[in-house]
């Protein structure tokens, strides 16, 4: 049986193993492909503040596609989630308002506010992955950016694991 094209997968999501530096693309629980990436500036740890180079961990699903990206192409990713909020409101990092605003965007798949204490912007993009270089997203060669980005689709399932 003939493999789907990439662009045409039914379930996309993906998984990103931060510590194997891998990003595997998934079609439901098959393995459809794998590609080096790389990190932040400070790759080991969750993010916990804006500026402090690390990439998040936890479930995510893509908010957008840039395909106008300073860095070829990129997928952006719903940082912070509702457990960064809960984290950065018990740790008055964020005010309840940036906390609804969190919980309301989450709940209705769109973008969190990027300008929080939290950070934001995070993006899978392309870019090169000779060193981990990035402020918090991941990055791959150009070429790995556009087959996942012809793949991904908004409202895909993204996973970023230790």
């Amino acid at each position: 049986m003939p493999q789907p094209h990439i662009s045409n997968l039914h379930e996309p999501r993906i998984i990103i193993r931060k510590k194997a530096r891998v990003l595997e693309l998934f079609d439901g629980e098959k393995l459809v492909n794998k590609y080096k990436m790389v990190l932040g500036f400070t790759p080991s740890g969750n993010k916990s503040v804006d500026g402090d180079g690390r990439t998040p961990e936890g479930d995510f699903y893509v908010f957008t596609k840039n395909d106008q990206s300073s860095y070829c192409l990129s997928i952006g990713l719903s940082y912070p989630n509702v457990q960064d909020a809960k984290r950065g409101l018990a740790e008055k990092l964020i005010t309840s308002e940036e906390y609804d605003q969190i919980i309301s965007a989450i709940a209705n798949k769109k973008m969190p506010p990027p300008h929080t204490r939290l950070g934001g912007e995070i993006y899978i993009h392309g870019g090169g992955t000779e060193e981990d270089w990035t402020d918090g997203c991941v990055a791959v060669k150009n070429e790995d950016i556009k087959e996942i980005f012809d793949a991904a689709i908004v409202g895909m399932r993204v996973t970023i694991l230790r």
